[in-house]
């Protein structure tokens, strides 16, 4: 049986491989799109995106939510767990939640890319010209885009879990019934974040339309479903959501920006979005640098003009450094994070820090100008 061809194969349909597929496409390269799952399917995720993504990827709005969920953010309500809330109001849009399982299959559809859905990546072989994958794939580049746990990464070298200083997350979405819109207290415009008094993670209330999603994450998964129930208990007890959520919460795993050492590309092949590592240190967003680090792929890859070897791809990896930046914090002793915990009780509850810093800054990545590729 003859191979099945193509210029390009992206690993994972996410945000980042449909971002990279567009803008492959549009450039007239053949893409083939290769994911484990059928789409739309479902993902866990907070779900937010600013204007700039959508600008960079020229999403259609009005047409993105005749069928989908677009909640329009306009504030937030922030606070320690267990400490007085600061309510902050731009008094216009600075974001819009989304729904995952929507907003990565009308990317997908968008990209015009050819789609393999349902068909997980088991194999990876060099051949002449390039790779052939599954044995029935060949095609010149290899670009994983597959999260976390991509396989393209693994097979760069990734070590996962065992040197990485991973964040841990675990949230439930879900559609509420009229009686748990009416105990939920949390408003659709204002998503309330709470940060851990020891600043190693957050948790989120978010609600987005009928929907409501709750979740936690920190950078350890020490007891973390102890800490995701005690969250609960005191949401509960501030009256922010219904009494009867369902109990089943889904984990997934991220890498923050400059917590690892993860290999971006070799000859013929490259990585993007959290397969690269490239989650926001701060936030732990992971959309936008997902969205980014594929437009600037395929930027690099054009330019490449056929050429993959990891010397034409270069430029990738320099383009992600000043984009993002490329220093590697150090991991904070005791008495430095006994410092960072105290300092940043008493900052969280400033308006103007939490406002200008913690929202601006680290969230809405106000100061940072759009991508244009």
């Amino acid at each position: 049986m003859n191979p099945e061809r193509c210029d390009v194969l992206v690993v994972g349909g996410g945000p980042a491989g449909s971002s990279c597929a567009w803008k492959l496409v549009q450039a007239g390269l053949d893409v083939l799109v290769l994911d484990k799952q059928v789409f739309p399917r479902d993902k866990v995720c907070a779900g937010w995106v600013t204007p700039p993504v959508t600008d960079a990827l020229r999403l259609d709005l009005e047409d993105y939510q005749r069928e989908r969920v677009l909640q329009p953010i306009s504030g937030f309500r922030t606070g320690l767990i267990d400490g007085p809330p600061v309510e902050t109001g731009y008094g216009r849009t600075v974001s819009y939640g989304i729904r995952r399982c929507e907003f990565d299959h009308y990317l997908l559809q968008h990209s015009q890319a050819r789609v393999e859905p349902g068909e997980p990546l088991q194999s990876i072989e060099r051949v002449a010209g390039g790779w052939r994958v599954n044995r029935r794939i060949e095609t010149s580049l290899l670009i994983g885009a597959g999260g976390h746990f991509c396989p393209v990464a693994r097979y760069l070298g990734a070590s996962f879990g065992s040197t990485e200083r991973v964040v841990a997350a675990q949230e439930v979405e879900f559609e509420m019934t009229a009686s748990q819109r009416r105990a939920c207290r949390a408003e659709a415009e204002r998503p309330e974040l709470y940060f851990c008094r020891d600043l190693k993670g957050y948790g989120w209330v978010f609600r987005k339309g009928d929907y409501l999603n709750i979740g936690l994450g920190r950078e350890d998964n020490h007891k973390l479903a102890e800490r995701v129930e005690d969250f609960l208990a005191f949401l509960r007890r501030q009256q922010r959501i219904p009494d009867d959520i369902p109990a089943r919460f889904k984990g997934h795993a991220y890498l923050l920006q400059g917590h690892g050492d993860r290999k971006r590309l070799d000859d013929g092949v490259l990585l993007v979005g959290d397969a690269a590592g490239l989650a926001c240190p701060q936030s732990g967003e992971g959309i936008r640098p997902a969205v980014e680090s594929g437009l600037l792929a395929a930027a690099a890859v054009i330019a490449a003009n056929g050429e993959f070897s990891a010397a034409r791809l270069a430029p990738y990896c320099q383009h992600l450094a000043e984009r993002f930046g490329a220093t590697r914090p150090s991991r904070p002793g005791a008495f430095a994070q006994g410092m960072r915990s105290r300092l940043g009780g008493k900052l969280l509850g400033n308006a103007w820090f939490t406002r200008h810093v913690v929202l601006d800054r680290w969230f809405l990545h106000s100061k940072q100008p759009p991508l244009h590729v």
